[in-house]
């Protein structure tokens, strides 16, 4: 049975740890608030961007001086997975859900044939997926967005990629992230990037998605097609990568909130807990040292 100074110690303790958690749970909301509005802000653009990236590609699919990042080489052998992660913990389950997906899709691909390779960005994300499939991580990036997402940073891993395309490291690649719905909500999304392929998270069932009408109006583009393509491709990877990264970013903080609420709610249902046996036992405690004084006066 512990004993009242054990009970002592461990509520200090609990009690420390709840000032801790509660003050982790404002710090993440404060910068939940300007996460999401940047990740809010960014969607538009990049939804726009894409669609307009998708149009241009619809007139050159078929054609051979499609550029490469949107035709592919021809091949889906070998597979990059970009894996957007956090480089610190107490986020609830916002990397392992993401890394396990990742998992999944590994599994399915290597089942089917196919050769896997794997970029993160962030180290809680190199740690858990190179317990299993280190041998297939080709590059990280760590402490992105440390002071908040920036373009520069989307636009160096969007490098990277295509760097490593161009080297023939892989066939398609696909970006793995978590999406922001809200403070509870985030969800695990793989978007292709190269190929190039219209298919932007909750494009289709997205509120905030407009559809656009352009009223069979008949455009003309110049340079040609294929020579606007040849500058935006890269463009619109580099911004794919960083609404990824605003994603990521927001839903980190909304998961590291919520985490840290419910920490802060149990440790204060442990406090009670302790706080009622701590005073059961000393209650107890007087109560024997009463019947010892009171059995030894009636001795005497």
């Amino acid at each position: 049975m512990a004993t009242l100074k054990d009970l002592r110690t461990r509520i200090d303790s609990v009690t420390q740890t709840q000032k801790i958690t509660s003050a982790m749970k404002m710090v993440a909301a404060s910068k939940l608030r300007r996460a999401q509005e940047s990740a809010e802000a960014a969607r538009p653009y990049a939804q726009r961007m894409e669609r307009m990236v998708g149009s241009l590609a619809e007139l050159l699919q078929d054609r051979d001086d499609a550029p490469v990042l949107l035709r592919g080489n021809g091949a889906d052998k070998t597979h990059l997975i970009v894996v957007a992660t956090s480089d610190r913990g107490l986020c609830g389950g916002f990397n392992s859900s993401i890394t396990r997906a990742t998992r999944l899709r590994i599994r399915q691909l290597t089942s089917d044939g196919k050769t896997v390779k794997i970029f993160c960005i962030g180290r809680k994300g190199r740690e858990q997926l190179s317990r299993e499939f280190g041998s297939l991580i080709i590059g990280s990036a760590a402490e992105v967005g440390k002071r908040g997402p920036s373009y520069d940073e989307a636009d160096t891993i969007g490098q990277t990629i295509t760097d490593l395309f161009e080297q023939g490291e892989f066939d398609i690649c696909t970006v793995v992230y978590n999406h922001f719905k809200s403070v509870m909500t985030q969800i695990v999304t793989f978007q292709q990037v190269i190929p190039f392929a219209d298919s932007a998270p909750d494009a289709a069932n997205d509120d905030e998605a407009e559809q656009i009408d352009h009223g069979g109006a008949i455009y003309e583009f110049e340079p040609e097609e294929a020579e606007i393509l040849e500058e935006l491709l890269p463009y619109n990877l580099s911004i794919q990568v960083f609404r990824a990264l605003l994603e990521s970013a927001a839903s980190e903080q909304g998961a590291r909130m919520t985490a840290m609420d419910s920490a802060t709610r149990n440790a204060g249902e442990m406090i009670d807990k302790l706080t009622l046996n701590f005073n059961r036992t000393r209650q107890a405690k007087i109560t024997g040292e009463l019947i010892e004084i009171i059995s030894g006066a009636e001795a005497t």
